[in-house]
């Protein structure tokens, strides 16, 4: 079977079809790359040809480039990988630009034959570098179809001539919520952005019309006209002399630095804009080369795109029939009730929304409606979208309407007395066979399986807040927790589209086992008189979302200070952040509770935007008079993460490093450069990174002792991925 085929009609049109075997969605792979450059020869040079239609089989036109080409490019230049990535990349312009000439006279531009593209659905990644370099594009009128080049997400750019033709197209500016960005538009705002052509009910048609009327003056692209200029004007160009010199700017004020593929984007971008085009599209090779071969473009396609996608199709998944949820329980509709009734509504789910009080699961409900408003606002909801999501949710204080739940998500107060009674008053509402779940981020699913006297169908689901935005959920297997309840976890978060980690229960489980000790190192440092700000302007030089201090203030103080209640009646000797109490109580009875109280380690205006840090924090703890080194700053912030993920690993916690890493990054924004904690440490290397934990240990205390594991690692010049990776991972 093949990816692409050619069909030529009576009147001259050769119809180019794209059509991945055994995939939902096409994939340009090497194979396919060799097939598509066959089929356009064959049509270039045949007299009875008059012009090309490429199009999709599927509802779709193509979901960008299998990441294993590049792997297979690495490979068949042996000792010289990176020149193997340069010619295969340059392979693929020469394909395009051939496509884009058709055949065509160079220098008088005549004799080309018009190629048309014609999208039915979704183009992104290659799927739209391929269309960029053909005459006119049509685009199905299809509002759910997205358009655009998101490649800058998972840590590259668009290296195919994408990112060259969009600049050349549009101009920097216009481009750069495209490039930088990864900005995905409807087929209609694509046309008004000036992306594609025409969006039309049957573009396959309008496509041949356009074929067959063209002329040859419409097949010359903008830059291979006489007297081109670039939309916005060049670098060195007055008007363009700013867009560059602001670009410049905007990028390391985004990226502090952090993102490798955004700078290379940027350089691509401005050395090509002062070239000929086919220079310029040299220059996009050699710079999509030079990120491809830094190793945080490596990790970052791993965890954000393979390890992802893994994990949402199941990778993890125990065998057991299909679970997904046909209706749903949520006890308690404060915010992340109401956030998940939102969410299961979104996916089609029947939800019942329980709360003590009327009025509360009411206002759980109107939660989603609130939402719902501002989306029709944006032309994103109709009206009847909303009253469809809106009859799905009931509201109520009665138990008896659980009656056909399969499934339970309990999201009431972290209380396990409050728990235990809300569970037994599901249970007797449900059938035997309903799965139980419980949303809490900290305490033990075993604990509160206790209330179930049936443990094997108990799991915990752990969300984020917000949940409709947060895109990752924990799954917490209890230690009778069975696999029915397993998939069904699973089942249900693949229902809602978001991603899934399963961890073996503990306190605070995987993800608040790494941030908590992130939170408590910006703190401790704090006490010590390391200035605030470099605090969190270390962290986000590393690619932190929001430094610690920040996250604090975010999720609020009185939390913290309640967490750490708990967690010390829970520990007894063995609480090892007393030292980190101090503060977080100190500003507990200072008042000052958080962004909330608009009053937390910032102080705040009116209208709860921040104004700076709060001058009590330095009367309290005299800032330094030597402030300490930046790298030490980051490596205390960095570790203090990355060795609770090691001990997690160790101590079976954690079941996949896949997991480990994917969870990092979209639970708390692990420094997604860096693929995660487990990829960090690759790039570090378990060996420097032993040597730097005893560093630490020696000069800051022994919550830096390096794990037994990583350890053992480094003695046998291991890497994480090495040991505990699949065959994909190691690939990649």
């Amino acid at each position: 079977m093949t990816d692409f085929t050619i069909a030529k009609d009576a009147d001259g049109i050769a119809t180019i079809t794209w059509d991945c075997p055994d995939k939902s969605m096409n994939v340009m792979t090497g194979e396919a790359l060799e097939e598509l450059n066959s089929c356009i020869d064959d049509a270039l040079a045949d007299d009875a040809v008059k012009g090309i239609v490429i199009t999709s089989a599927k509802p779709d036109f193509a979901g960008g480039m299998d990441l294993n080409v590049l792997a297979e490019m690495k490979a068949q230049a042996g000792d010289s990988p990176a020149q193997g990535l340069f010619d295969g990349i340059m392979q693929m312009h020469a394909l395009l630009r051939k496509i884009e000439l058709a055949g065509m006279d160079f220098k008088t531009k005549k004799g080309g034959k018009p190629i048309a593209a014609a999208l039915p659905g979704t183009a992104v990644g290659i799927g739209l570098e391929l269309p960029l370099a053909t005459h006119r594009i049509f685009a199905a009128d299809n509002p759910k179809a997205k358009i655009g080049l998101p490649e800058i997400m998972v840590g590259i750019f668009p290296g195919a001539g994408g990112t060259t033709r969009m600049v050349r197209k549009l101009g920097a500016m216009a481009a750069s919520p495209y490039l930088l960005e990864g900005k995905l538009l409807d087929p209609k705002k694509a046309k008004g952005a000036g992306i594609i052509d025409e969006v039309v009910a049957d573009p396959v048609a309008a496509a041949r019309d356009w074929v067959l009327a063209a002329r040859e003056a419409d097949l010359v692209k903008p830059w291979d006209a006489k007297g081109y200029k670039m939309p916005g004007g060049a670098p060195y160009h007055p008007a363009g002399f700013m867009t560059f010199v602001g670009a410049s700017a905007m990028v390391h004020g985004k990226t502090k630095g952090a993102f490798p593929a955004a700078k290379a984007l940027l350089s691509a971008v401005y050395e090509g804009a002062l070239v000929p085009f086919d220079t310029a599209l040299k220059i996009e090779a050699r710079w999509f080369t030079n990120v491809l071969m830094n190793p945080s473009s490596s990790a970052m396609i791993r965890s954000l795109f393979l390890n992802k996608e893994a994990l949402e199709k199941g990778a993890n998944r125990p065998e057991a029939p299909d679970q997904r949820v046909r209706k749903l329980g949520v006890l308690g509709a404060g915010m992340m009730g109401a956030g998940i009734a939102l969410v299961s509504a979104q996916a089609g789910i029947e939800v019942v929304l329980i709360d003590a009080r009327q009025e509360a699961a009411d206002k759980g409900k109107a939660y989603t409606e609130t939402y719902l408003d501002k989306g029709i606002k944006r032309g994103k909801v109709t009206e009847d979208k909303k009253a469809q999501m809106l009859g799905l949710i009931t509201p109520t204080t009665d138990y008896a309407a659980l009656d056909g739940c399969d499934l339970i998500i309990e999201a009431v107060f972290e209380d396990i007395g409050v728990k235990a009674e809300v569970t037994k008053k599901a249970l007797a509402a449900v059938g035997p066979d309903c799965i139980y779940a419980s949303n809490t981020s900290t305490l033990p699913i075993t604990e509160l399986a206790k209330a179930s006297d049936k443990p094997e169908q108990f799991i915990g689901i752990h969300f984020f807040s917000p949940v409709e935005k947060m895109l990752l959920v924990e799954i917490i297997k209890g230690d009778q927790t069975g696999d029915r309840a397993t998939a069904k976890a699973l089942d249900y978060v693949r229902q809602i589209r978001k991603t899934p980690i399963v961890v073996n229960d503990a306190r605070f489980f995987y993800c608040n086992r790494c941030i908590i000790p992130y939170i408590n190192e910006g703190m401790r440092m704090v006490q010590e008189g390391v200035a605030p700000a470099m605090i969190d302007q270390a962290a986000r030089m590393l690619g932190f979302p929001v430094g610690p201090l920040q996250l604090v203030d975010e999720t609020s103080i009185d939390l913290g200070a309640k967490i750490a209640r708990a967690t010390k009646a829970a520990m007894g000797n063995a609480y090892p952040d007393a030292e980190v109490d101090e503060i977080i109580f100190w500003m507990e009875g200072e008042g000052r509770m958080g962004r909330k109280a608009n009053a937390g380690f910032f102080t705040y205006d009116d209208a709860g935007k921040r104004q700076g840090y709060w001058p009590g924090l330095a009367d309290k703890y005299p800032p330094l008079d030597t402030q300490p080194d930046l790298t030490e700053v980051q490596h205390r912030l960095m570790f203090a993460q990355v060795l609770e993920a090691v001990r997690a690993l160790e101590e079976g916690v954690l079941m996949d490093i896949r997991e480990g890493d994917v969870g990092a990054i979209l639970a708390w924004g692990f420094a997604p450069w860096s693929g995660g904690p487990f990829s960090w440490l690759d790039i570090l290397g378990a060996e420097y990174a032993a040597e730097r934990c005893d560093q630490l240990q020696a000069a800051f205390g022994d919550r830096f002792t390096c794990p037994p594991l990583l350890r053992e690692m480094a003695d046998k010049g291991e890497t994480f991925y090495g040991r505990f990776g699949t065959q994909a991972d190691k690939a990649a």
